[in-house]
């Protein structure tokens, strides 16, 4: 059974007298523990699709099904303890606190969590750990590099370990060879953490690595590897 799916999603904004359809009768299956790229230009509706399946948007119409329970249909406290505890976020821009070093922002991913249940100095120093920066702990965003600040906010997203990551181009201000490592990393974190990845890119270059690649264009899905 695939852990997300969605039926008919569509998602339309006004722009003035104008009714822009982001998304058109969307459906598509996410596979557990696999690593999927939805890929398009920009305004293709590829982060639309991910911000309503991490529960961060509603659709206009249509349904979302995660793990066989309606999104959609949720009260939005369902939806915060949804994001909160199955759900990890990673964005284009890491979005890393400046002033607190890279233990101290993965610390706050637990905060927002908000789990009390597990030994917070070892979950982050295997998250850390995971995404090889034990030794780069106590630097602060500035000291760190794009790649390795990208990696502090991964970090963040699956201390509390979450089913599900969700990454929003992760690689847009990483090169071509950084770019490639973290999307490396997504598939470690798929094979030794099992946990499902849904990441966002335009870049094609990436699109090998992946398990399962979801095209998209002008809101409606083109094609399916």
């Amino acid at each position: 059974m695939p852990i997300y799916t969605t039926k008919n999603i569509c998602r339309d904004f006004r722009q003035g007298s104008q009714t822009i359809h982001a998304l058109k009768n969307v459906s598509i299956n996410i596979e557990r523990e696999k690593l999927t790229i939805l890929k398009g230009r920009s305004g293709s509706g590829k982060t639309t699709l991910m911000n309503i399946m991490g529960g961060l948007d509603r659709p206009s119409s249509g349904s979302v099904f995660f793990d066989g329970r309606d999104i959609v249909k949720m009260h939005d406290f369902e939806r915060d303890s949804l994001r909160r505890t199955d759900i990890g976020f990673v964005f284009q821009s890491v979005a890393l606190i400046s002033v607190m070093n890279a233990y101290e922002n993965v610390e706050f991913g637990l905060r927002v969590a908000g789990n009390k249940n597990v030994d917070w100095s070892n979950a982050i120093k295997e998250s850390l750990n995971l995404v090889g920066l034990s030794k780069r702990m106590h630097h602060k965003p500035h000291q760190l590099s794009g790649g390795e600040q990208q990696r502090v906010a991964i970090a963040r997203a699956i201390v509390h370990r979450p089913r599900i990551v969700f990454a929003d181009e992760p690689t847009a201000e990483l090169d071509t060879h950084l770019g490639l490592q973290v999307v490396r990393l997504f598939k470690q974190l798929v094979s030794e953490e099992g946990i499902t990845v849904i990441m966002t890119t335009h870049d094609p270059s990436m699109n090998e690595i992946a398990d399962h690649v979801i095209s998209l264009e002008d809101g409606e899905v083109v094609d399916e590897t």
